[in-house]
C-alpha cells in the first residue's frame, strides 16, 4: 500500500495526463481525484513560495480580500498542490489560496505534496502561461517556441501535449519569422492572425511590410489578401505538404479541418469532435468558422 501511495505521489506531468491533451486547469483536479484524506497535510504559509519558472502575477486585491475573508469564516474549501524544495515548498496550484490565507492571518494551509521535477514545474508554468492568459497571436507563437527549446519537444509531440494539430504549431511558429514591424502590428491588434497567416508564407521582407501596410490603409479582408497575394508576383516561401493518398476520405477531411482551425478534429459515428482547451481558445475557433455568439 505505502509502495503503491509512494508511486502515486511521483507520477509526473506526463504521466498524469497519460497521452491526454494536457490543460493546466485539469493539473490540480487530476491530482486531487487520485490523493486519499491522509495523504492531505498543513504546510506553514511561511515556507511556501512561487513557482520558480513563473514570473510573478498581479493578483485583484478586491478578489484575495473576500477570499480572505471567506478562509477566515469556513477555511480553504481545497488543498494547494506543493512540491518539495531545498528550502521550504513551490507552489504547483493554488497562490491565490496561499496569499489570502496570508491576509487571513493563518498560519498554515492544507496542502498535497507532489515530487514534480524542474521541467514539469516550467512546463506548469508555460501552460498557465499559454491557457490561461489572453495571449496575442506573436505571445501564444513565443510561448510555443519556448515550450519547444526549454523541453527539447518536436512541433508533432508539442501538438499531442497541447491537443492542437501540427499544422496549427508550424503556422503559429511562423508568424515569428514575420519583419518586427510587422509583429508589432500583430500584438497591437492592428493585424489579425488570418492576416499575419497570409503574410508570413511570402519570403520577401520588403513585400511582407509593403502588404501589411496595405491591409491596414485599405481595410483588406484575409480573402482579398490571399488573392492579392497568388495573383502578385510575390515571392513565397517552399511549403511542402505531406497528403498519403491511401488514407481514408475522413482522414483527409480531419487533416483539411484541423489545419483550417488550428485545433485537433476527429470524425467518428458521424459526429465531427473538436478539441479546445478554454473559451479563447473556443471562441478563436467560433471566429474562424464564421458563427457570431461567443463564450
Amino acid at each position: 500500500m505505502e509502495t503503491s501511495r509512494r508511486k502515486a505521489l511521483g507520477r509526473g506531468l506526463e504521466e498524469l495526463f497519460n497521452n491526454e491533451p494536457m490543460e493546466y486547469n485539469k493539473i490540480e483536479e487530476k491530482i486531487i481525484e487520485e490523493t486519499n484524506n491522509e495523504e492531505i497535510v498543513e504546510l506553514p504559509l511561511s515556507e511556501l513560495r512561487s513557482n520558480p519558472y513563473q514570473p510573478r502575477k498581479n493578483f485583484d486585491e478586491n478578489a484575495l480580500q473576500e477570499l480572505a475573508t471567506s478562509i477566515k469564516e469556513h477555511g480553504v474549501f481545497q488543498p494547494i498542490i506543493a512540491k518539495k524544495s531545498i528550502k521550504g515548498y513551490e507552489i504547483i496550484a493554488g497562490e491565490r489560496r496561499v496569499k489570502a490565507s496570508i491576509l487571513a492571518g493563518k498560519e498554515t494551509i492544507p496542502a498535497i505534496i507532489r515530487d514534480f521535477s524542474d521541467q514539469d514545474m516550467m512546463e506548469i508554468a508555460l501552460l498557465e502561461n499559454l491557457q490561461r492568459e489572453n495571449l496575442n497571436a506573436i505571445e501564444e507563437a513565443m510561448a510555443y517556441k519556448k515550450l519547444l527549446d526549454e523541453l527539447h519537444l518536436t512541433q508533432e509531440s508539442l501538438a499531442k501535449r497541447l491537443g492542437k494539430s501540427r499544422s496549427h504549431i508550424t503556422n503559429m511558429l511562423g508568424l515569428l519569422t514575420l519583419p518586427e514591424e510587422v509583429k508589432d502590428m500583430i500584438m497591437t491588434g492592428k493585424l489579425s492572425m488570418s492576416h499575419a497567416r497570409v503574410l508570413s508564407k511570402i519570403e520577401n521582407s520588403d513585400q511582407i511590410k509593403e502588404l501589411a501596410d496595405k491591409i491596414i490603409v485599405d481595410g483588406l479582408s484575409v480573402r482579398e489578401i490571399e488573392e492579392l497575394s497568388h495573383n502578385t508576383n510575390l515571392e513565397k516561401k517552399n511549403v511542402q505538404t505531406k497528403h498519403d493518398t491511401n488514407r481514408n476520405e475522413y482522414k483527409v477531411i480531419e487533416e483539411e479541418l484541423s489545419e483550417k482551425l488550428g485545433t485537433k478534429v476527429r470524425i467518428k459515428n458521424n459526429k465531427i469532435e473538436l478539441h479546445f482547451v478554454n473559451s479563447s481558445d473556443l471562441n478563436r475557433i467560433i471566429e474562424i468558422i464564421g458563427l457570431e455568439n461567443e463564450c
